[in-house]
């Protein structure tokens, strides 16, 4: 392998690596959002959305995140805030786990990470048709950025750990 495989090899595992921990945080993030939303009535909910919207957005009080905020601060009740701290806190405990999981290289965690992503990325794609955000679009794309490189590095952790495996035996 020449030195410039090996530096290409090792800027991808590092772009993995920072990307994945960037997945943790984002899951310990939404697993603190949604521990915090069952301590906060729906009508605390929608003070808050409705005072970002109206003055964190001053300048932009016509563009498409002002606008969400509003929509979102109307559409929020008990229903909806119960549901929200559900989801948050049980996508953040799924990526903190297969965040941890990936970071100590356990070979099951590669295709339950691609499992979840691929949910994500699922459901991801239905708001965006119903309603698209570039938030949204984003999150999608660095999610299938994810997808690629939790593929590489599955192949390339099976090719270094089964071949020890068969050896063992």
């Amino acid at each position: 392998m020449t030195a410039g495989a090996t530096r290409d090899h090792t800027l991808l595992d590092r772009v993995f690596d920072a990307s994945i921990i960037l997945k943790g945080i984002n899951g310990v993030l939404e697993l603190l959002g949604g521990a915090a939303l069952f301590f906060i009535s729906a009508d605390q909910v929608r003070h808050v959305l409705a005072w970002v919207s109206a003055h964190a957005l001053v300048a932009h009080r016509h563009s498409a995140l002002a606008q969400w905020i509003e929509h979102l601060a109307d559409r929020m009740g008990a229903d909806a805030t119960a549901f929200a701290a559900w989801y948050l806190i049980l996508h953040g405990v799924i990526k903190i786990l297969l965040v941890w999981a990936l970071l100590r290289e356990k070979l099951w965690a590669y295709p339950w990470m691609l499992v979840a992503l691929g949910l994500f990325i699922a459901y991801q794609c239905y708001e965006l048709v119903v309603h698209f955000g570039w938030w949204m679009f984003a999150l999608t794309i660095f999610d299938l950025f994810i997808v690629i490189l939790t593929t590489r590095e599955w192949q390339l952790h099976r090719q270094r750990v089964l071949p020890r495996a068969a050896a063992d035996q």
